[in-house]
């Protein structure tokens, strides 16, 4: 199987039937969404996306432990206080928050350099957190908007460890290259291959029930 051929075979268009339908996080927003709307809903998912790291959980428990919260009580510092999945650097992380006292909009590298500049950082955090932003003004305006190639893979652990049996080259460079070839944006091509890493085999079956195959690492070409 080449891995070039496997993400073009799904496309932006596979990778938004995934987002949608198997992605747990873009559930639990779109619950979310049943509760908080407007500005508010897709500024709390930028923010929440900016302090998840040091997770003591999934991206799939935390997300939905954000949404179930902030369905009833919108409050960060509420939050972390009794959150299960996201315990470490609480004081850090809310300092991180209150950095971004602006409204989170606009178009994704615009918000990304805005991030960046506030934060005075980049990498993964903040490339994910541009992910959250194009699933929250999706649920919120009902209108699609493919990822920019521009914007890197979030290298979080599922991501990194897939890559080390893949390549010895640098990761990001790996995936742009994978993302320019297969003419997929990286930010689509997480979505394609991280729900796959999670090691539960019902998520698998979800892939099968929309006709979407799944890798096979065992035979898995790596170009």
């Amino acid at each position: 199987m080449n891995l070039i051929s496997y993400i073009s075979n799904i496309g932006i268009e596979g990778s938004k039937l995934i987002e949608e339908n198997i992605d747990e996080q873009y559930k639990a927003l779109k619950f979310l969404n049943n509760h908080l709307k407007g500005q508010a809903f897709i500024d709390a998912v930028v923010k929440n996306a900016l302090i998840s790291y040091q997770l003591t959980g999934t991206g799939e428990q935390y997300w939905w432990e954000f949404a179930n919260f902030f369905s009833n009580n919108p409050s960060f510092e509420n939050f972390l206080k009794s959150c299960k999945y996201n315990k470490r650097y609480i004081n850090v992380k809310l300092n991180r928050l209150k950095k971004i006292d602006f409204s989170i909009e606009g178009d994704m590298l615009s918000l990304k350099k805005r991030l960046e500049e506030a934060l005075q950082s980049e990498g993964k955090t903040i490339n994910f957190a541009i992910k959250m932003y194009g699933y929250a003004i999706r649920i919120e305006y009902k209108k699609f908007i493919p990822y920019p190639f521009e914007i890197p893979i979030p290298l979080d652990s599922r991501i990194l460890r897939l890559t080390k049996v893949l390549t010895n080259q640098d990761p990001i460079e790996y995936w742009n290259h994978i993302a320019l070839r297969s003419k997929v944006p990286p930010l689509h091509i997480d979505s394609i291959i991280w729900p796959q890493l999670s090691e539960d085999k019902s998520i698998l079956a979800k892939y099968e029930n929309l006709g979407i195959p799944t890798l096979d690492f065992e035979i898995l070409e790596k170009i």
